[in-house]
């Protein structure tokens, strides 16, 4: 099974909560970052925490975060090195992440969709290979260089 890591801030935690329990559990290993309650907390924690986890070499291959708008969490987590955390709103957008991005996180914004199209975005970002070739030249160009 893969490892799948998972985290929000309070604004998310009820959407990190169902997912774990309706969508994740039985497909996936879970690896849950936090946060554990709805009591407010700074997201740039639980960000920095789960793409840390996604750059050890060990078996999460994938990272959820979610975060009142999304935003916060993915320009956090955008500032590791080869993270591309996307964020995504609906199943179109989650596919291309992973076909054409490789986004290896999958930031929701909990406050602005509903659980069911949370629970498909996921399953898509999930089941969702990337395409390499003319995408991969590209996603190759994203961290930044010294030869920039």
């Amino acid at each position: 099974m893969k490892t799948i890591a998972i985290a929000s801030d309070h604004a998310g935690f009820n959407l990190k909560e169902l997912l774990k329990k309706d969508y994740l559990k039985g497909k996936y290993t879970i690896l849950d970052i936090g946060t554990h309650s709805s009591e407010s907390c700074d997201y740039p924690i639980v960000a920095h925490e789960i793409a840390i986890e996604i750059l050890k070499d060990n078996e999460v291959e994938l990272g959820v975060l979610i975060c009142g708008s999304g935003n916060g969490v993915a320009i956090t987590a955008n500032k590791h090195e080869h993270i591309r955390a996307a964020l995504c709103w609906n199943e179109q957008i989650a596919i291309l992440a992973r076909q054409h991005n490789n986004a290896n996180i999958l930031c929701l914004p909990a406050r602005f969709i509903s659980n069911e199209d949370a629970i498909t975005i996921v399953d898509c970002f999930l089941n969702t290979n990337f395409e390499g070739g003319r995408h991969q030249r590209r996603v190759d160009l994203i961290d930044i260089t010294e030869n920039c």
